[in-house]
């Protein structure tokens, strides 16, 4: 190539739609022969001018399927393209996966939590209500115990002589006044602290023959406790007791058990008892200032009860 000289091809001839401009047809551009595109391609360039309007165009083909790669399949024709062939449409429904129906919300998982709350609250009141009923019993069972005033005017046997803990049943109970008084056996009220009516006691009791007697009717036979209270001053006392007519073996021990300082009657009231065996019917107890016995004592009271073991 020399200056001024462009070669053997001038720029139309390298562009290969030169043809379809005048000055390249002019210079002797063709269109190419097998047109462009894939192989049979229904785009078919014209040279500008040439397409002829109003006139039906031939069907349109589409491209043959690629079978392996970069080869067309002779078998394949898109539907469109076929006698009757349908259009198809794609589905808009959507999928729940797996085909299934689809699940709503989680109302079973939200009903199951709410149970749960309600029981917890009704557990927790039940619990607040049975400690308010466990409080109210503790109250009650302190109004339940008896008091001391619930327990003055009956015998008052001491702990050490086996106590009013062992009575079982309601038996005769008698104060010193009803009492019959033989000897030098009076009543008397100057020594505070008897428990019987008006605080009257049998005083003159410690001289020999002295006696007082009590007719018990209605008992069952049976062995009973004989009680007596009785006000020392501060000195050991004892007596004879004698039922129905029969003097017992031992002597009514009627000792100094709570230590009272010796000659003081008021602080002197203490309680002892003695088994006695009565028959039914009527029975009679005597207690009796006989020889031997040291009777300086006041009478107050005389109760029976039934043995603890009967």
């Amino acid at each position: 190539m020399t200056p001024g000289n462009n070669g053997a091809s001038t720029p139309e001839d390298d562009d290969p739609f030169g043809y379809l401009y005048a000055d390249g047809q002019a210079n002797g551009a063709q269109p190419p022969s097998g047109g462009y595109g894939y192989p049979n391609s229904v785009n078919r360039v014209r040279p500008v001018g040439t397409r002829q309007y109003g006139q039906q165009a031939p069907a349109p083909q589409a491209p043959p399927q690629q079978g392996a790669y970069g080869q067309p399949s002779a078998h394949y024709a898109a539907p469109e393209t076929l006698p009757g062939g349908a259009t198809t449409t794609q589905s808009h429904q959507p999928s729940h996966g797996g085909g299934g129906r689809g699940r709503g919300p989680n109302t079973k998982g939200l009903l199951i939590g709410a149970i749960a709350v309600v029981a917890a609250v009704v557990i927790g009141i039940s619990i607040a209500m049975l400690g308010g009923d466990d409080d109210d019993k503790g109250g009650n069972q302190a109004d339940a115990s008896p008091t001391q005033s619930q327990d003055e005017g009956k015998p008052s046997p001491s702990a050490s002589e086996g106590g009013a803990d062992d009575e079982k049943a309601e038996l005769p109970t008698i104060d010193a006044k009803a009492l019959r008084l033989d000897g030098g056996a009076a009543l008397a009220s100057d020594v505070k602290g008897a428990k019987a009516d008006g605080g009257v006691y049998v005083t003159g009791f410690n001289a020999v023959g002295s006696k007082v007697t009590w007719t018990v009717n209605g008992i069952k036979a049976d062995t009973y406790r004989f009680y007596a209270r009785y006000g020392i001053p501060g000195v050991d006392a004892d007596a004879t007791l004698v039922v129905n007519g029969k003097p017992a073996s031992r002597p009514l021990n009627m000792k100094n058990f709570g230590g009272t300082p010796e000659g003081d009657f008021e602080k002197g009231w203490q309680t002892t008892w003695a088994n006695v065996n009565l028959s039914d019917g009527t029975n009679t107890i005597e207690v009796v200032c006989n020889e031997g016995n040291k009777c300086n004592a006041n009478l107050d009271q005389f109760w029976l009860e039934e043995e603890p073991n009967a």
